[in-house]
This record gives structure tokens, sequence and C-alpha cells, in this order.
């Protein structure tokens, strides 16, 4: 055996290594997932449906003539718009009432049953009347989406401000501090985790409540565009507006990822 022949036998082993790793690797099996989907989904729209039912190719070929849409981009910013604005306000909301919940025991008990059962109640029963009372405009999207993200923060910041350790609230009385140091330097740190998890459901909830209330107002947005699209055929062109509401979904889970781990080390998520 040669030394070029005794070489390759060698390396081979490490090779076999790192391809084995290849195969193993998360971010491989995702990627031939995915790629297995679009192929099915491509085959049975081919074989089975109608020539206007959306396929990847067919969303390949329009997607960045969608994107530089002068009516999609409006949809786009009005959509984002209002669910921005709406969270904003439901954090500002959310972390008030519940500090007061966590902290304050009678508006624990004169709030928390009722907070709970708006959270569980489905956004779209409310929706006729919520029209009722702001009209069939943008002002009851908005209310939708508020509606959609405060509970879930008030929720997640109430458990946040009642487990605060005890001797956080102990050394903080043996140095005199006053009710609302106590609360701004101890007990709304303490439930920044539990913010950020709330906001992660909030936001979910918003961009789901903004999306049927256009299809239910018949507004400008994206959920009025992926209506329209679809009822006239155009089913390509909807589905790049679902596809850039999912980036904006998984987009704002990667931000919150990265304040989590850049500012809350010790309340990273594995």
């Amino acid at each position: 055996m040669s030394v070029q022949e005794a070489a390759f036998v060698k390396a081979l082993p490490r090779r076999a290594t790192a391809a084995q790793s290849t195969l193993d690797s998360p971010v491989f099996l995702k990627l031939v997932a995915g790629i297995a989907l679009l192929l099915v989904w491509e085959g049975v729209v081919r074989a089975l449906a109608p020539a206007y039912v959306a396929k990847p190719s067919g969303i390949a070929a329009v997607f960045l003539r969608v994107l530089g849409d002068t009516e999609f981009l409006t949809a786009a910013w009005s959509t984002l718009s209002s669910v921005f604005a709406g969270l904003a306000v439901a954090i500002a909301l959310g972390t008030l009432v519940g500090l007061a919940m966590g902290r304050v025991a009678v508006v624990e008990h004169g709030l928390r049953y009722y907070v709970n059962s708006l959270f569980a109640t489905p956004m779209i029963a409310i929706l006729p009347l919520v029209t009722l009372w702001f009209g069939y405009n943008a002002d009851a999207r908005f209310a939708v989406v508020v509606f959609a993200g405060f509970f879930s923060i008030a929720i997640n910041v109430s458990d946040g401000a009642r487990s605060v350790p005890i001797t956080y609230l102990e050394v903080a009385r043996s140095f005199r501090a006053r009710p609302m140091s106590t609360l701004l330097d101890i007990v709304l740190p303490s439930s920044l985790p539990y913010l950020i998890a709330g906001l992660r459901l909030a936001a979910g909830r918003a961009l789901v409540a903004a999306v049927v209330a256009e299809f239910f107002i018949s507004i400008p947005g994206l959920g009025y565009f992926i209506l329209f699209n679809s009822r006239t055929f155009k089913h390509n062109e909807a589905f790049v507006a679902v596809i850039a509401l999912v980036i904006v979904g998984v987009s704002l889970e990667a931000l919150l990822n990265w304040i989590t781990r850049r500012y809350l080390p010790w309340a990273r998520r594995d």
C-alpha cells in the first residue's frame, strides 16, 4: 500500500464522522424536512388541485412582485403599525395591572377572576361588540389588538410580581426603602422575565387579532389583502401576505430571545 492510499484509508473514519455529524445536525434535518414538505405540496397541488391554488413555484414567481407592490406595502404598514401601537398600550396597561395584582391583595382578589375569564374569551367573539362601540374602522382593530395582548401580559407580570424572592423584600425593608422604590427597583426587574414571556404570547395573539379584525371589518390591511386575493383566485399573491405575517412573528420571537440573552442572562431559556 502506497503512502497516499494509507493516508486515504486513515482519513476515512474522520470523513465518516463528519458526514454523520452533518446528518445529525438540527439545521440539516430542518432543511431536509422543509424541502420535502415543499416538494410534497407542489406535487399534490399539480396532481389534484385547480391551477389557481397556491403552490411553492407559483408563490416564488410572484413573491418579489407582490413585495414591491404599493397595495401590499400599504396593507402591511396598516396592519403592523396597528399591532405595534396596540402592543405598546397593552404592555403599559398590562404591566401596571399585573404589578398591582401581584403585590396588592385587594386588587388580586378583585380582578384575578375577571382577567382570567377574559383571557380565555375568544377574541372573535367580541368583534361584533367592538364594532358597535368603535365603528367599522381602524379603531375597532386597534381595540381588538389591545384586548388580545393585554391579558397575557397582566397575568404573567402578576405571577412575576408574586414570585419575587422574600429575601429581596426583607433587605429592602431593612434599609427602609419606600414602597415605590421597592416596586420599581426590585419587583419590576424581578418580573421582567415574566413580562417577556407574556409579551411572546401577546405578540402572536395581537397579530392574529389584527388579521381577524380585518377579515371581519373589511378594512385595509394584510388580513383584507389575503381575503380579497383569495376570493379573486389569486392564491399565490395571498400566500405572500401569509409568509410576511410568519416572518413578522418569527422576527418578534427572535428579538425577544435576543433581549433575554442580552439583558436578562439569568432568565435565558435553553
